[in-house]
This record gives structure tokens, sequence and C-alpha cells, in this order.
């Protein structure tokens, strides 16, 4: 690992001014509601001036940038001491999923820190990531700490909806703030994962399924309700979506699917080869216990129906009908999606992307991914990082389009029972202070190594 240039202890810039302020803007972000409800209801601007605040106290320049009033980015850019190596993204969003209070046990807004505990709405996602960020930016200034290659720091809006008053917007105009990168680092990754057999798996983010959100529509004749129809549009539409609900699509494994069920099964002492001929997919994922989970929605793609609307009287027959389908794609996977659609919707009923982004796939055999697992290794030495695919999607897709490959980095170390699943966009979403502390001390180690 001589190449690695790895970080010693003695070098280390955190202190505990930087543990205490990781916790009070983790709790300092909660408070402001940020709930992205959809269709532009979301207004960042709080929070970002925020962190530009606590940037420029580092003495960084942060930007604010807006394509709509309120929905509000913010860059800034840390000089490394390499001006000839590449650039290197950190980006985490501002933005949240809505809460209903009357579900939780606090407000989702009060950033309550009880019992070692930081509760509220972004938690998780990922207010408490880019409360990391922060501290470390910090602790680097105050120590005189500069990163080996130019570090920009990205936060955004608008990541829980479409990502157009955020990642989007700065990728498509305003490109040159983001000049010289070539990897990015941004959420869901490098969290513990207990499986009960050996030690905890902390899963790094090489890839990503595509975006396919789709509209459907269908046409037919309007009429009475009392007469017979045979081109009655809700029907059409109804079998259409019937079809496209209950459609078991094929496996199809990529690079990073594959090497996660490699490593996940040679933890259980198993030797597969998931590229061989014969390799049984539905034989191999039961013997990798709960570990399965950080494959099993990723080897397909997928289409899930989630809305329906037609009609406007209960008598009258509606000349059209429509529906949508949250779909995901594979890397490599778009044209068999789009064939399979077609073959299911048939003649009767029209499909279209209503959004649409990239599927996206990193290395997981070169140095980048290599310093990501020393870093969280280093940490917790029982520790045992592995790549997986997100099913999901993240601002990484957006900033692919300048070029910059992903990886998903937010460091957490999680105690057993603590279900993160559950709590990414769950009921009371909460990170326990300790875990914060160990992401700040990840992050600084792999930042500066990188």
């Amino acid at each position: 690992m001589a190449d690695m240039h790895p970080v010693t202890e003695d070098s280390t810039a955190l202190d505990g001014t930087a543990f205490d302020e990781v916790v009070e803007f983790t709790s300092a972000l909660i408070r402001m509601d940020t709930s992205n409800r959809g269709g532009g209801d979301c207004r960042e601007r709080p929070a970002a001036e925020y962190v530009a605040e606590r940037l420029a106290g580092a003495g960084l320049e942060p930007v604010l940038l807006e394509r709509t009033p309120g929905r509000t980015n913010v860059v800034a850019r840390i000089a490394g001491t390499d001006p000839t190596a590449d650039a290197l993204l950190v980006h985490g969003h501002l933005d949240v999923v809505p809460a209903e209070a009357a579900d939780w046990t606090v407000d989702p807004f009060s950033g309550e820190v009880r019992d070692g505990v930081v509760w509220g709405r972004g938690a998780v996602d990922m207010k408490n990531t880019d409360a990391m960020v922060l501290a470390l930016v910090r602790a680097w200034a105050r120590a005189g700490v500069r990163p080996r290659r130019d570090v920009v720091i990205a936060f955004t809006a608008d990541e829980e909806d479409s990502a157009v008053d955020g990642s989007g917007f700065l990728a498509d105009h305003h490109p040159h703030l983001f000049e010289g990168c070539t990897e990015g680092l941004g959420e869901s990754g490098a969290f513990t994962v207990h499986t009960g057999r050996g030690g905890p798996l902390y899963p790094v983010a090489a890839g990503e399924r595509g975006t396919a959100w789709l509209k459907l529509t269908a046409h037919g004749t309007t009429g009475h309700g009392s007469k017979p129809n045979r081109a009655n549009a809700v029907s059409r539409l109804a079998a259409a979506v019937a079809r496209i609900g209950a459609y078991d699509w094929p496996v199809r494994l990529t690079d990073t699917v594959v090497a996660c069920i490699t490593e996940l099964a040679a933890r259980q002492g198993l030797s597969v080869d998931p590229r061989a001929p014969d390799f049984d997919l539905d034989a191999v994922l039961p013997k990798l216990g709960p570990a399965a989970a950080l494959v099993e929605a990723t080897v397909r793609n997928s289409t899930n129906p989630t809305m329906m609307n037609a009609g406007y009287k209960l008598n009258v027959i509606p000349g059209h009908a429509t529906a949508y389908v949250d779909g995901r794609m594979l890397p490599g996977g778009e044209a068999e999606f789009t064939a399979t659609l077609h073959a299911l919707t048939g003649p009767d009923v029209h499909w279209e992307f209503h959004h649409r982004e990239v599927a996206l796939e990193a290395p997981v055999d070169g140095r980048t991914f290599a310093v990501l697992r020393e870093s969280v290794e280093h940490f917790d030495p029982d520790g045992h990082v592995v790549p997986f695919c997100m099913a999901g999607g993240t601002d990484a897709k957006q900033f692919s389009r300048l070029g910059i490959t992903g990886y998903g980095y937010s460091p957490l170390k999680l105690p057993p029972g603590f279900d993160y699943w559950s709590l990414f966009h769950g009921v009371d979403e909460r990170v326990p202070v300790d875990a914060l502390h160990f992401g700040v001390r990840v992050l600084d180690r792999a930042l500066r190594a990188l």
C-alpha cells in the first residue's frame, strides 16, 4: 500500500472542537425544515446560508447559486498542495423528505440530542454528512492542513426530487466550478451493516441503478358507463399496469454486484463465480444471510406502478387514462428495459420517460477504492468494506455529466440493532453521536490520503 500515501495518526488535524461541531451542525441543520415535497415545494436557502457562513469561517470563499429563488446551492474549493493533481468533489444535499410529526417520538425538526443520539429528519439522509464535511473543513483550517489535491465542496438543493434546481443546475450551468474534478464522494455508503456472522460490513457504493420514472397514457372511446365499450382507456391502462407490475425481470449481474457477491460469499467460506454459466443466484443468496440485502435489489431492472389517474364521473367512460411507474435500470440495461416496456404496454398504451437519469458504475479494483476501504478499516479493524450498487440514485448521476466518477461514502459506525435501512426516509430518523465522530475521522483520513 505504499502508493496510497497513507495518513498517520500523528498527522491528524482533528481536535475536540471538530467532534463538538459535527454534533452542533447536525442538530442545527435538522432544525431548518428543508422538506422537499416535490414540484418545487422546498426552500433550502436557510441551510445554505448556514453552511456558507461556516465555510467562510474556515477561510473559504463559498458561492451561493440558485436556479429558482430559495433553492440554494453552495460550492467552495479548497486548494491542494499538488497543482498537477486531479481535483476531488465532495458533495451532500441540503433537502430532506417530508416527515409527519404525529408519527414520531420527537419533533422531526427538533434536532434533539438525547442519550448520545441526534434525532430528526436528515440525521442519516444526509445532514449528518453535511455536518461532518463542515466540521472537517474547519478543523483543517485551524490546523493549517491542506489536502494533496484540490477538494471541491458542494452542498446541493433538490436531490430528493429531480435535482433540476440542484446538481443538475450546477452541472449544466456552472461546470467551471468543478474544473479538474475526476472523482466524487457522496451519500449512501460506508455505514455499518451487522450480519451476525463475523465482523461488521461497510458497503461502499460503486454503482447506481439508473432512474426511469415512466408516464403511461391510454386513449380510448368516451361513452356511457352502462354500455359496452371495447376501447375503454381505463381497462387498457389497467391491463398494461398489471402486466408491468407482475413482470419478473431477468437477473443481470453488473461488475459491482459480481464483486459484492464474491466478497460476501468468501466471508462465508464459499467460493463462487457469479460469471459462470451455471451460477445459481437464488441458491447463493440465502447463504449470504442478512448481507444478501446488499445485492438482491440490484440484480435486475425493476418497474413498480405507483400512481393512476382517470375519469371525472362514475358513469362516464373517460377518453384517456394515465399512470406512473417507478422504473430503475441497471448499468448497461437500458436497451433491454425499453424493449421490454414496449412489449408490456402493447399497442394501446403509450409510455415515455417522465424523468430519466443514467446508471453509474465505478472501479472497485483501483487505488481510490483501496483508500476508501483502508480508511474505514483503519478505524474499525474488525470491519470489512465491500462494494455495492445502490438500488436508487444520488447527485452522482448529475455530476457524472462532467466526467466525475462517483462513490457513495458517508461513513458511520453503527451499533448492533441500529437499522439504518429503516431510518432512511423513515420514522424516528436518528444518528449516534459516536457515529458522527467516526465519520469525521474516516473522512479526514480518506480525503487526505486521496
